[in-house]
């Protein structure tokens, strides 16, 4: 599985232009068809029926999932809704009232909180470092009440640092950020793997 752009016309030029990196060795990737439909939910809206894109490197052979950075791995709800609920716990909301906030199960968004709070000290390392790195002058996001505020803090100044550094990117939304840095797998069992150089 590999983070993309959202548009699907810049990823079919990337991959006809062999722009795509294989995340396994490096290699070119080349389009190889699409994975099964899958809803997915946003904030406000119907549902976003999505047909990810296939690719398979030129190289190793391997393929891999096109998933847009607005999605998160294995995960029916946007980056952004599952973003707006750890940003109410980071406020001091429980996760029930974020539920309610967000129209979602409690023990769906009980999950995503207890998975965050159990990384949030290497998620605030992991953005951190990427912050410094990004930014010629970085802010360090200001002291929070608890783990997860401060992951989720982080996770902020990092995305401002990448549209600062690259203005032509525009304004980066907070949580396609994050789901990009963490190639989709934010909430996923093992990221970011514990004592890893996060460069």
């Amino acid at each position: 599985m590999l983070t993309v752009n959202g548009d699907r016309g810049v990823v079919e030029r990337q991959l006809a232009g062999g722009a795509l990196g294989c995340p396994l060795c490096g290699g070119v990737l080349g389009g190889w068809g699409r994975a099964r439909p899958r809803r997915v939910r946003v904030l406000a809206g119907p549902d976003v029926v999505l047909v990810p894109r296939r690719a398979r490197c030129r190289g190793c052979g391997g393929t891999h999932v096109l998933l847009p950075a607005w999605c998160l791995s294995r995960r029916a709800d946007a980056g952004v809704v599952i973003g707006a609920a750890l940003e109410a716990a980071a406020a001091g909301a429980g996760f029930r009232k974020a539920a309610q906030m967000l129209g979602r199960p409690a023990s769906t968004v009980r999950g995503w909180v207890r998975r965050f709070a159990g990384r949030a000290e290497r998620v605030r390392v992991f953005f951190t470092v990427l912050l410094v790195r990004t930014s010629p002058d970085p802010v360090m996001p200001a002291g929070a009440a608890g783990p997860v505020a401060a992951a989720v803090s982080a996770v902020a100044g990092a995305a401002a640092a990448v549209a600062q550094r690259w203005p032509a990117v525009g304004q980066v939304p907070v949580w396609a950020a994050a789901s990009a840095a963490s190639g989709g797998l934010l909430l996923a069992p093992g990221w970011p793997p514990a004592g890893r150089n996060t460069s």
